[in-house]
């Protein structure tokens, strides 16, 4: 299974904050979309990605000041991409060696969707399960 099967599912909207937007307007993006992370767009492009987690580590060093702070100052500059040509089992392994929850998918230098490790999750078990189905009615007509 490839990435763009997942996209094709799941949809390709991606949520997305501007890298200056305060921590605060990150936070009611996440609430708002139901994610746990949000592309960073800046002047140039994706400049990172910001999570729930980013939050969390750094509001117990700072404190409410952060909710002022940019997004920029907490984001994730490092991103790890995939293409929609990508498998799916070539992402679990990326997911699963740098610990990431979600991974933007570029096509060239488009921005096309993102990737999350329930999405991921949930391919399998789709996967698994039209698995069964098939042996299930092979069985039967035997």
């Amino acid at each position: 299974m490839r990435i763009a099967d997942v996209l094709r599912s799941k949809g390709s909207a991606v949520a997305t904050v501007g890298a200056a937007d305060s921590v605060a307007d990150l936070l009611a993006a996440l609430a708002e979309h139901n994610v746990g992370a949000l592309v960073v767009l800046g002047p140039d492009g994706m400049a990172g990605i910001a999570s729930e987690r980013d939050v969390v580590r750094r509001l117990h060093e700072r404190g409410r000041d952060l909710l002022d702070a940019p997004v920029s100052e907490i984001m994730t500059s490092e991103v790890f991409t995939c293409t929609p040509r990508d498998s799916v089992d070539s992402l679990t392994v990326l997911m699963t060696e740098r610990r990431i929850r979600h991974v933007p998918v570029l096509d060239g230098d488009r921005l096309v969707g993102i990737v999350s490790i329930g999405d991921v999750v949930k391919s399998r078990i789709d996967q698994l399960q039209t698995d069964h189905d098939q042996l299930a009615a092979y069985i039967a007509q035997g």
